[in-house]
């Protein structure tokens, strides 16, 4: 459904013709623009926005669909870019992504939004607050787009480092070292970071496009020039968030190896010590399985101290080992 839909002129927003056609018209003539904000439209919704904007029906496609890696489409008379918002909740810890979609072209905004998390509705209040921004056209509005997308990045990053360092801490918990759930709490970690990359990692060629760093240097068609420096500030951001992101993955998989090894040495030593009772429980049976024989022939059956003789040796023997294991480690 279309949520918002306003013609800026010199940066100041009026309401133009119900007629998307007329509107259109209104914008260029006043060599302003017209920006239209849909909000998980359906095929019949967005049929007459892809008329009015001669939109490419491969962009329209992905728009509609969704569920696609962020990127940079150029066609005859649009541009397409595809970001990926991301929603970080506090009450789950977990990440969750959504979409958003903008087309720029001659005099015209229109962005499409699936799931939560989108910055579109306090971006569009804040741009209408600044109408020397807004009045650099659509140029502006998809550069303000990326430049909140990129910042609550930021944000999520630093969310995700606080949880990574509880997590740590529970692992290297002296007392218990991550209990039998930490694991599965390390890898779920895992997920939401790679969660994340997916709407990060791939945003950087579209940006560095954007910012002419790309190859040859080569200008993207309806966006202006002098923006470059601006797209270029967002994608300084970025890489500041993808190298977060990579140290996250590195530092989540390290913590799971040690939690792996934590479990390992604490099973070993379970072993030992379990093989350190065993073999004190060894002798006395052996002693006994020994005069539990009956054979007639054994003088120590018939001697008056035998039973408190070995009473005391079998004390004896198990003392011993019991030292002997203590002082290993092994008890």
């Amino acid at each position: 459904m279309i949520v918002d839909c306003a013609i800026y002129r010199d940066g100041h927003r009026t309401e133009g013709p119900e007629d998307l056609s007329d509107a259109l018209d209104e914008a260029r003539a006043a060599g302003g623009f017209m920006w239209i904000g849909l909000y998980e439209p359906s095929e019949r919704e967005f049929d007459l926005v892809t008329q009015e904007f001669a939109l490419h029906p491969l962009a329209v496609e992905d728009a509609l669909k969704a569920h696609q890696r962020p990127k940079l489409e150029v066609y005859d008379d649009s541009l397409f870019m595809v970001l990926k918002p991301v929603v970080y909740e506090q009450e789950s810890d977990a990440v969750s992504a959504g979409e958003v979609m903008v087309f720029i072209g001659d005099g015209f905004v229109v962005t499409v939004r699936h799931g939560e998390g989108s910055p579109l509705a306090a971006l569009r209040h804040r741009l209408e607050e600044d109408p020397e921004m807004l009045s650099k056209g659509p140029t502006a509005v998809l550069y303000a787009i990326a430049d909140a997308t990129v910042d609550h990045y930021l944000e999520v990053a630093t969310e995700l480092q606080t949880d990574l360092e509880e997590l740590e801490a529970e692992v290297f918990q002296p007392e218990r070292g991550g209990t039998r759930h930490t694991a599965s709490r390390v890898y779920t970690f895992k997920r939401q970071i790679l969660e994340f990359r997916r709407a990060t990692v791939p945003l950087a060629v579209p940006l560095t496009r954007l910012a002419g760093t790309g190859a040859l240097g080569v200008a993207v068609p309806f966006v202006h020039e002098k923006a470059r420096p601006f797209f270029r500030d967002v994608n300084d951001h970025l890489a500041r968030v993808n190298e977060s992101v990579e140290n996250l993955d590195r530092l989540v998989s390290d913590i799971l190896s040690a939690h792996l090894a934590q479990m390992s040495v604490r099973q070993n030593d379970d072993m030992r010590k379990i093989s350190a009772w065993a073999a004190m429980a060894a002798v006395p049976t052996m002693l006994a399985g020994i005069y539990g024989m009956n054979f007639d022939h054994m003088p120590e059956l018939h001697w008056l101290w035998s039973y408190p003789a070995v009473i005391l040796l079998l004390v004896a023997l198990e003392v011993l080992l019991y030292r002997t294991f203590k002082r290993r480690g092994w008890l």
